[in-house]
C-alpha cells in the first residue's frame, strides 16, 4: 500500500466494499474522485467494471449529475446487473459543486425505480454518496 493510501481505504469501508467485490461504475467522466477510484479497485483487488460489462454485480458506483439526464432511467438501467443483496451507491456532487443534485431530486426517483434509499455519507472533498437497496419486501425470486 503507498503512502496516503491508508485514507482511502476507509472509503471503501464507508461504501461496505470488501475483498472480492464485483463493482460496477457507470456515468464516469473526467470530474469523478479518482481517490475514491483507486481505494476501491485496491480493496476489491480488480478494476471497475464498466457500464457495458454483462457480469451480476455486487455494487454499482453511479456518478450523477445534475445535467445528466432523468435518474429513475438511470437507476433502472442500474439495477439490470445487481445481485439480489446488491446495492447502488449515487455519488453526486456536493452542494455548492457544479452538477450538485438536490437530495430532494434522489428522494423522489428512488420509490420511482423500486429502491429504498438506506443512507448518505461523504465519498470525498467533492462528491456525496447515497445508499440505495432493493427493498426487502419485494425481494423478486430468479
Amino acid at each position: 500500500m503507498a503512502a496516503g493510501d491508508t485514507g482511502n481505504a476507509g472509503v471503501a469501508d464507508k461504501l461496505g466494499i470488501e475483498e472480492g467485490t464485483v463493482v460496477q461504475e457507470i456515468g464516469w467522466d473526467e470530474d469523478v474522485d479518482d481517490d475514491l477510484r483507486a481505494a476501491i479497485e485496491e480493496r476489491i483487488g480488480s478494476d471497475l467494471l464498466d457500464e457495458d460489462a454483462d457480469d451480476v454485480v455486487d455494487v454499482v458506483l453511479l456518478w450523477w449529475r445534475e445535467d445528466d439526464g432523468d435518474l429513475v432511467d438511470a437507476l433502472m438501467d442500474a439495477i439490470g446487473p445487481l445481485a439480489e443483496n446488491g446495492v447502488i451507491w449515487v455519488l453526486t456532487p456536493k452542494t455548492g459543486r457544479d452538477g450538485h443534485v438536490e437530495p430532494s431530486d434522489i428522494a423522489e426517483a428512488v420509490p420511482t425505480a423500486g429502491l429504498a434509499q438506506t443512507s448518505s455519507i461523504s465519498v470525498g472533498p467533492d462528491w456525496s454518496g447515497t445508499r440505495l437497496v432493493s427493498p426487502k419486501s419485494v425481494k423478486a425470486k430468479r
